[in-house]
């Protein structure tokens, strides 16, 4: 008879069994071959009459049989716990020496929904993956020609990103200059600065930027905004401003910043103004803010001439002249300054340095532009008018230039109240002038004539009223000059009689009243003399004198004020124009005007005739004593 155990073992050869499960079904059945069970002793004799076709065991076993075995599977099952427990510390210990060994040594025991959830979602997305590739070869493409497509849209989406920045910030700038009246022509124009801290950006040094503080630049005037930096990045400039408006900071300003030190190879900068007054008011506020920095800065007078010709301008940085001056020493064989290292040539009121005759410049700037022969030189022209021929002919000229205007073109500026006032004939001037003085007014007052000689004439009708009068022009010594600026800068003088020669850039500040006595001739005249108040923010007020024979030149004036925002009769705008004939008369001969003085016609006349008979009489007691004497001489 064939063993049961060995029939059990061929009948099971396909099967597997979990031996950590049914350990004692194995080694009931001798599936293991390393120990006996203790539950049957090696002695016993197996009954395979009582077992199932299992092995299994259908006798009932013994009390004491039953207890061991219960024993021994307590046992067994507190040493599978304590090996489970020893597991999981190890594998706990592995987990903290190293991420990488935990993911190959993960729990066996996972549950079956988890692995088969991701299974499945791996296989959807190969799916998706395929059809993805399908379509792309239905359409002709492949996965290179997708990459660059999706760059492609990535540069495209950052360019309008990039084109949308530019064009807000195109737009705040827009919006800034319309709200300060800023108006620009040219390429490549820089933006304009909010503040003086915007400097900063520039590198403008920190001593430039106490010296602002220090003489109380507390903000960019319009002007500053935008020149400042333009000139900072070396560009050429045509800028036309209001008169106060701050140009002369806006030239100096960058210059400095350029200089930055002191250097022995010659002048650097060159600053051409048409007045001596003028050229000292340069020279005066590049001192200022010259403070720290060391720069040798000097203005040409006829004291100082011989000095710097002498000296071969090496120990100068910054020359500010007069064209008649600078012209006098280039002129000299040998020349007595030599300009071929200047950086920077800045001619202050453009358009009256361009006028062509007697008035004007031209012929003088174009010998000093002949001069300055620096192939890296730049140019800048400022002004508060600009004529167009001025502006055509930077155009041609000038490298790339810039062109700035700050409110409308050739107007006055806002602060000044404006009034004309109808004063009949010449006699009516003084009247209306006295009349001005018993209102009270608020000195100092600068009024204006068309000649030195009325200059003189009103100067003696007006030192007899009681009053600190003083009177500049043309014939007075340059001492004496700068002795009256400097006492009407200090409030010794309350009214101050000048020529146009004080009408052009001269810094008065404080002055409350400017009466033009006699008309202007031409309308950047009148915008240049009232100008002289009103500046830097302040308010000011002008007062124009015509009469009948004004009638000329009344119009252009009064679209000049009407511009500003004065009220102008209609009567004025209706006036005809003058021709060029008569606009080159007036250029060239000025209008006639009367004495100034106090008498009228009839007593001037009679004085006339009082001094003639003095005279006359005079001559006769002369021609009675010599005949008397010639008498004596024959008797004897």
């Amino acid at each position: 008879m064939v063993d049961t155990i060995d029939l059990f073992r061929k009948l099971g050869s396909g099967a597997k069994f979990d031996l950590k499960r049914f350990r004692d079904d194995a080694d009931q059945f001798q599936m293991v071959h390393k120990k006996t069970t203790d539950c049957i002793s090696k002695n016993d004799a197996i009954d395979f009459d009582a077992l199932d076709f299992f092995g299994n065991s259908t006798a009932p076993l013994s009390s004491k049989e039953n207890a061991n075995c219960s024993k021994e599977k307590t046992r067994k099952r507190q040493r599978r716990k304590s090996k489970t427990e020893e597991d999981e510390d190890c594998v706990e210990k592995v987990k903290d020496v190293s991420e990488g060994e935990n993911s190959t040594k993960k729990k066996k025991k996972k549950k079956k929904g988890s692995i088969l959830d991701e299974s499945n979602d791996q296989t959807n997305d190969d799916i998706t993956i395929m059809k993805k590739k399908k379509k792309k070869k239905a359409m002709g493409t492949s996965d290179n020609d997708d990459d660059e497509g999706e760059k492609q849209e990535k540069t495209k989406s950052e360019k309008q990103t990039r084109e949308k920045l530019i064009e807000q910030q195109k737009e705040k700038i827009n919006i800034f200059r319309k709200q300060h009246r800023i108006t620009v022509h040219g390429a490549d124009i820089p933006d304009p600065i909010e503040s003086f801290s915007d400097l900063k950006r520039f590198k403008v040094s920190q001593t430039l930027l106490k010296n602002l503080q220090g003489n109380s630049y507390e903000e960019p005037t319009p002007i500053q905004m935008q020149a400042i930096p333009i000139l900072i990045q070396q560009r050429e400039l045509l800028a036309c401003a209001p008169t106060g408006s701050g140009k002369t900071l806006s030239f100096i300003l960058p210059l400095l910043h350029h200089l930055k030190e002191p250097k022995k190879f010659g002048l650097r900068a060159v600053v051409v103004s048409p007045t001596r007054e003028l050229a000292q008011q340069i020279h005066r506020e590049f001192v200022r803010m010259n403070e720290g920095l060391g720069l040798k800065i000097h203005v040409l007078t006829k004291a100082k001439a011989s000095t710097i010709a002498n000296s071969k301008t090496n120990h100068f940085d910054i020359l500010v002249a007069t064209p008649n001056r600078l012209v006098h020493l280039l002129q000299q064989d040998p020349p007595a300054l030599q300009l071929s290292s200047v950086e920077w040539l800045v001619l202050d009121e453009g358009d009256k340095l361009f006028e062509e005759g007697d008035a004007g410049f031209r012929d003088q700037v174009a010998a000093i532009f002949q001069a300055c022969d620096n192939p890296q030189i730049r140019h800048t022209l400022f002004s508060a008018t600009l004529a167009n021929n001025v502006e055509e002919w930077s155009k041609l000229h000038l490298d790339n230039v810039i062109r700035i205007n700050i409110g409308a073109r050739n107007a006055a500026t806002d602060t000044v109240e404006q009034e004309l006032v109808f004063v009949g004939q010449e006699s009516g001037k003084l009247l209306a002038m006295r009349q001005i003085i018993l209102r009270g007014f608020q000195p100092p007052v600068l009024v204006f004539v068309q000649s030195k000689d009325r200059a003189k004439e009103l100067f003696n009708e007006l030192i007899y009223d009681g009053l600190n009068v003083d009177v500049i022009h043309a014939d007075r010594t340059q001492l004496q000059r700068e002795n009256v600026v400097k006492s009407f800068r200090a409030g010794k003088i309350w009214i101050l009689i000048a020529t146009e020669l004080m009408g052009r850039g001269i810094d008065f500040k404080g002055v409350n009243m400017v009466v033009n006595y006699d008309f202007p001739p031409t309308a950047v005249s009148y915008i240049h003399r009232i100008g002289r108040t009103g500046r830097a923010g302040r308010k000011g007020r002008a007062v124009t004198f015509f009469t009948e024979d004004d009638k000329i030149n009344l119009r252009s004036i009064a679209n000049v004020m009407r511009s500003s925002g004065c009220e102008i009769p209609e009567w004025m705008l209706q006036i005809k124009n003058p021709n060029k004939r008569t606009k080159k008369k007036l250029s060239k001969n000025p209008i006639e005007r009367d004495q100034i003085k106090t008498s009228s016609k009839y007593d001037i006349q009679k004085s006339k005739q009082r001094k003639q008979m003095i005279e006359h009489s005079k001559t006769k007691k002369k021609d009675n004593n010599e005949e008397a004497s010639t008498k004596d001489t024959d008797g004897k």
